[in-house]
Parts: C-alpha cells; sequence; structure tokens
C-alpha cells in the first residue's frame, strides 16, 4: 500500500467514483488505498455529498502547512504517561508485557512508525526483546515491517490493523464454536452436554457475525447501524 500523501488526481478520483455511487472500499482498491485513508479523507472534506477534490486538496495542505509550522504539544513525560496506561490496557486484554509496550509506543508516535533502533532506545531493553516481540505482533497482524532506506526496516501501524486484528479472532471463535457443535452431535445434542456444547456455539456464532457485520461496515465506510446486519464468516474478502 503506498505510503505518499493523496494527490490532487487521487481526490479527483475519489469525487469520481462518488459521484459514480462507488463504495469507499471499492474506491480505496482502485487507488490501492486503504478503506479507512478514503474514509477519513471524504468525511474530513464535507461528506459524499459535499466531497469536492480542488477544495478537498486545497484544505489538506493549508493543514499541511499549519502541522509544519506548529510544534509538537506533547511533551515527554506525556509521552511517558500515555504509553504507560495504553501498555496496561493492552496487558488486561491478554498480551504479554513486552508486545504490549512495543504496540504502545508504536501508537503514541506521531508517525505510527518506529525502527528496531527506536524501539530499543526508548523502551531501554535488549535488541532480542523487541525482535521477540515485533515478531508476535507481526504474527498476530497487528503491525507491519516495511523497508527504509539502506538496510533498516521500519515497523508500522496501519489504519485497518484492529478490523483484522478482530476478524482473525473471530475465525478463531469460529473454529471453536465447530468443535462445540461436533461434540454436542457426538455426545447427543438432547443430552446434558449436548445441549450445553450447542449453546456455547450458537452464542458465538452469533457474536462472531456481530462482529463481522461491524467490521464490514468500517471497511466499507458505511454509518454503523443500532442492529447488526447478517454476516458470514465465509463472506470474508
Amino acid at each position: 500500500m503506498p505510503a505518499s500523501r493523496l494527490t490532487l488526481r487521487d481526490r479527483q478520483a475519489i469525487a469520481a467514483g462518488l459521484a459514480s455511487a462507488l463504495s469507499y472500499a471499492e474506491i480505496a482498491r482502485r487507488l490501492d488505498r486503504s478503506t479507512s485513508t478514503i474514509t477519513r479523507e471524504v468525511m474530513r472534506n464535507g461528506g459524499p455529498a459535499g466531497y469536492r477534490a480542488d477544495g478537498a486538496h486545497r484544505a489538506t495542505q493549508r493543514r499541511a502547512r499549519r502541522s509544519q509550522a506548529a510544534p509538537p504539544t506533547h511533551a515527554p513525560a506525556a509521552e511517558s504517561q500515555a504509553a504507560e496506561r495504553l501498555t496496561v490496557a493492552l496487558i488486561q486484554t491478554g498480551m504479554s508485557r513486552m508486545p504490549a509496550a512495543v504496540l504502545a509506543c508504536l501508537y503514541i508516535a506521531d508517525s505510527g512508525s518506529l525502527t528496531a533502533a527506536d524501539l530499543v532506545r526508548r523502551l531501554r531493553v535488549s535488541p532480542a526483546s523487541v525482535s521477540k516481540a515485533v515478531g508476535y505482533l507481526e504474527e498476530q497482524g497487528l503491525i507491519q515491517r516495511r523497508p527504509d532506506t539502506g538496510r533498516r526496516e521500519h515497523y508500522v501501524i496501519d489504519d485497518d490493523v484492529w478490523c483484522r486484528a478482530m476478524l482473525a479472532a473471530a475465525r478463531t471463535n469460529e473454529a471453536l464454536a465447530g468443535a462445540a457443535r461436533d461434540s454436542a452431535e457426538a455426545l447427543g445434542p438432547d443430552t446434558p452436554a449436548g445441549t450445553r456444547l450447542t449453546g456455547m456455539a450458537t452464542f458465538i456464532t452469533q457474536v462472531n457475525a456481530d462482529i463481522v457485520a461491524s467490521a464490514n461496515r468500517w471497511r466499507t465506510g458505511e454509518e454503523r447501524a443500532s442492529t447488526p446486519q447478517d454476516a458470514s464468516l465465509t463472506a470474508w474478502t
């Protein structure tokens, strides 16, 4: 996925896509961008009905000039406190401390991108500890590795990271639901154990359907409704 900013030509393509009633996901695919990038671009610049390519491009240039002129507003102490709070919250979800600390570091970095050396320096740990942590986070789809100039590599958080993570968790849960259904069938669906296992499988399947429906609405830029839509794990793209 390109790391460059949207160009005027990109914005003209977005405007044309909106005029043709294309979804944010389809526009994103045509431009080789993430759906959330297109969603944020449109909603920041007038919404689907009010989006204009020239106006959006000028507004973005103005924001970029203001950002370059303004010094950072957060102090090192605030960064440290924010990182620690986020690390603790991630640990409470079941993540080990080092991966949690690395992920928190990446989130509080304005660029959302750090090298291994940056992480070693910020966390004051060994390169081996960082390497093991980023390996785990890559396996979970929470970060991506991107090459930089020379021999360095950057570890990056992109906009769709939690969407992918939730879908991966739903896949794991669906496998658990399948095992519960098979066990219920083997033991007899009318037995106490079979009834218990069937209830477990039904609950997991329903929750997974809600997760997938919400994730799909997020990726296509649709407004999230209060009632989950029907969704199937086999329909993922």
